[in-house]
């Protein structure tokens, strides 16, 4: 829950660890309260992106770059049509931006949309203890609701926790929507004369995702996180999508469910982030809760296809847990790790050997980049081209 008023940067703030460490300084946004799951972001750019990713409902992002806001806020970067972040946490805010798409301050939108957040803190020092204590929760207190500590961290600790919490289905559309595909002269195609038509479920998709698809000539059909398989094959679709999404996977039921058809009947499949993970349990595989997670714009992942190392983007806090070094026999045929993360050995993709099926845990459509990993939605075109001429 958060509650707001406008407020100034002079307003005291709070923000309180559920461990019980505290750290001082301004409001920063909105002024009132909020509670989430405190998770660092190692990305010195693309925060207007990083604040309207749907993956980051319920959390309260800590950012390591000491300068934030430097660039404003415009109407062009969005990857959604709201900020999903709980909270916003930074050393120091620009006091004026300076960017000639900018149109309004970051402090500015964040008051406007009602999002609490805090300044002057030592981020460094949080995020050291993040990375060493784990995710946790979290509040952040300002103006009038600034209170005994003692009261505040009682508060903290009623807050709900990540694990077990299902938030697909609050952040999905409700309605089911088209993105046409883009033409060679820049335009959009008309509806139903694409090369494919890619049915994509919803579980929190950021518009660069389906935007990406566009580009190859893909119309892409976005539905939402409740759609049945008879609603995703009555669009009559080339390929299936599964997006990135916020919660914890073991409690996303309903996608696993959709996904077995898919893989029953051997349409080309992708998945991204928890669409990644939501492979791994149609698989048969487990998942877990990381330490802190994984989440910026600089992480290495090594593609074990080609041996190629990516430089990625990662939002996930959840991973699968499934053996590296073996092919693993699945109800669906045989199945591998195809992507790890250099850094901790965490599984960063999956992909079936007998049936065609691959998903990445990071997200290759990334905005503001990298863009290293742009190929694997060419990939999924080979793969619809492929069943294609099969069936031909």
């Amino acid at each position: 829950m958060t509650t707001s008023t406008r407020g100034a940067s002079k307003t005291p703030a709070v923000l309180v660890l559920e461990d019980g460490r505290i750290f001082r300084g301004r409001a920063y946004g909105a002024v009132g309260e909020t509670f989430g799951e405190a998770v660092f972001s190692t990305g010195m750019t693309g925060y207007q992106e990083t604040l309207t990713d749907p993956s980051y409902h319920k959390q309260v992002v800590v950012m390591t770059a000491p300068h934030v806001g430097n660039t404003g806020v415009n109407d062009e970067d969005p990857e959604s049509k709201r900020i999903w972040v709980s909270g916003y946490v930074v050393r120091d805010p620009a006091r004026v931006p300076s960017n000639w798409r900018s149109q309004r301050s970051l402090d500015d939108e964040l008051t406007e949309q009602g999002v609490v957040g805090i300044s002057g803190i030592d981020t460094r020092a949080l995020t050291r203890h993040l990375r060493e204590r784990g995710a946790m929760r979290v509040g952040i207190f300002s103006g009038a609701a600034v209170a005994e500590d003692a009261a505040l961290l009682t508060r903290v600790k009623e807050a709900p926790e990540m694990q077990g919490s299902s938030l697909y289905g609050e952040v999905a559309t409700k309605e089911a929507y088209v993105v046409p595909a883009i033409g060679p002269d820049g335009g959009a195609v008309p509806i139903g004369a694409a090369k494919f038509t890619v049915a994509a479920v919803d579980l929190g998709i950021k518009g660069m995702t389906p935007h990406r698809m566009a580009e190859r000539g893909i119309e892409v059909h976005v539905l939402p996180a409740t759609a049945t398989a008879e609603d995703v094959y009555a669009v009559n679709p080339d390929g299936v999508f599964f997006s990135n999404g916020p919660g914890d996977p073991a409690a996303a039921d309903g996608p696993v469910a959709v996904m077995r058809t898919v893989l029953e009947r051997g349409t080309p499949l992708f998945g991204i982030c928890f669409g990644n993970q939501i492979l791994g349990r149609a698989l048969g595989f487990g998942t877990y809760k990381l330490k802190y997670g994984h989440r910026g714009i600089n992480q290495p992942v090594q593609d074990r296809t080609t041996g190629k190392v990516e430089v990625t983007a990662h939002n996930h806090g959840f991973a699968v847990d499934a053996p590296l070094d073996q092919v693993s026999e699945t109800p669906f045929g045989r199945a591998e790790v195809s992507h790890v993360c250099l850094n901790d050995r965490v599984v960063e993709g999956l992909r079936l050997l007998d049936r065609p099926a691959f998903s990445v845990q990071y997200h290759p459509e990334a905005a503001a980049g990298p863009h290293d990993a742009a190929y694997l939605f060419d990939r999924f075109v080979s793969l619809m081209a492929a069943q294609g001429a099969q069936r031909a």
